[in-house]
C-alpha cells in the first residue's frame, strides 16, 4: 500500500475539529444556542492542556462528556481550545478543553455526530502486521500530544444520548467512565524529518 506523505487523515481531523471551533465561536458571540440545538462534547481528561477541577478529574480519570445546553457561561474560544463555565451538581466549574482533546461531538437536535479515534486505537484494532504500523504504534506510546486519526459521522439511534440531554447542563455522561481511554500522540511524529 502506498505511503500517504500528505497525511490526509490528519488534515481531515483538523478540518472536522474546525467545525466544532466554528460552532462554539458563534455560540460564544451570541451567548445562546439557537432553536433546540445542544451539544454533547466528550474529551480526554488527561490530554495536554485540559484543565478541570481535581474533583472532576478524580471522577473522570480518562474522559468525560459534558452537555452544553441552557446553563453555561463565560464561553471563550481560541484557535486551539475553548473555555466554558458549567454547573456539576449545583457546583460551578470552569473547564478548559483543547480541541485536540475532543473525542466526540454530538448535536441530538439534528442527529449530527463527529467521532475522533486515536492512531493507536486504529492501528491496534486493524490487526495489520505491517512494519510501518508497528513502528507507528511504538512511536505513539512515547509521545505526549493528541493527534487522533479517523472520524465518522453517524446517523444511528442516539436515544441514550438524548435521554442524557434531559439532565442538568454540564452533568457528565455516566457511561463516559466505561468507555475506553485513548493514547496520546504528537503530530511531529508524522512530519517528514529534513
Amino acid at each position: 500500500m502506498p505511503q500517504d506523505h500528505i497525511r490526509y487523515d490528519i488534515l481531515a481531523q483538523e478540518a472536522l475539529r474546525g467545525v466544532i471551533r466554528k460552532v462554539l465561536s458563534e455560540i460564544a458571540v451570541t451567548g445562546y444556542l439557537p432553536g433546540e440545538h445542544h451539544f454533547f462534547i466528550t474529551f480526554l481528561t488527561e490530554a495536554p492542556g485540559v484543565r478541570i477541577s481535581t474533583a472532576l478529574k478524580e471522577r473522570y480519570p480518562e474522559q468525560m462528556t459534558i452537555v452544553v445546553q441552557h446553563q453555561f457561561w463565560d464561553l471563550k474560544v481560541t484557535e486551539s481550545l475553548f473555555e466554558i463555565g458549567l454547573s456539576f451538581s449545583d457546583k460551578p466549574e470552569k473547564l478548559v478543553v483543547p480541541f485536540a482533546a475532543i473525542r466526540g461531538f454530538y448535536d441530538p437536535s439534528v442527529n449530527f455526530e463527529l467521532e475522533f479515534d486515536t492512531v493507536l486505537d486504529v492501528a491496534a484494532n486493524d490487526g495489520d502486521e505491517d512494519d510501518e504500523r508497528t513502528e507507528l504504534a511504538g512511536t505513539i506510546e512515547r509521545l505526549v500530544e493528541p493527534a487522533p486519526k479517523g472520524e465518522k459521522a453517524s446517523k444511528g439511534n442516539k436515544a441514550d444520548k438524548t435521554d442524557a440531554a434531559e439532565a442538568a447542563d454540564g452533568d457528565a455522561d455516566p457511561d463516559a467512565e466505561k468507555k475506553p481511554g485513548a493514547d496520546v500522540v504528537s503530530l511531529d511524529s508524522f512530519r517528514k524529518k529534513s
